[in-house]
């Protein structure tokens, strides 16, 4: 089972609004899903956006894989920056090597 996150839409015609879904790949955009784990307003005047990151961080330690648009969402919110930073940092900081210094002549 191909796991993604992705938009499912709600609200009245002319007025979306969307929830942040855990869902089956297969399953209809407004159908079956495992779990909610945000909400999304493009309408609203700051485009509201309210996210449960660490659901959101659990999912993808999964492998569930975002949509394209969920994707741009999260990286808005800056979930995918401090995920890259925590996951890269380790590393940088475990092989840093310390510089000597030359003396000038």
């Amino acid at each position: 089972m191909a796991v993604r996150i992705r938009l499912r839409r709600v609200g009245r015609k002319k007025q979306p609004t969307y929830r942040i879904v855990v869902a089956d790949s297969k399953a209809a955009r407004d159908g079956k899903f495992i779990e909610i784990i945000g909400q999304y307003a493009p309408r609203a005047s700051n485009m509201a956006l309210n996210l449960e990151e660490d659901r959101v961080h659990h999912w993808l330690d999964k492998g569930a894989l975002p949509t394209d648009t969920v994707r741009s969402l999260l990286r808005r919110a800056g979930v995918l920056r401090k995920r890259h930073e925590a996951r890269v940092g380790k590393d940088r900081v475990a092989k840093a090597v310390p510089v000597k210094e030359v003396p000038a002549e």
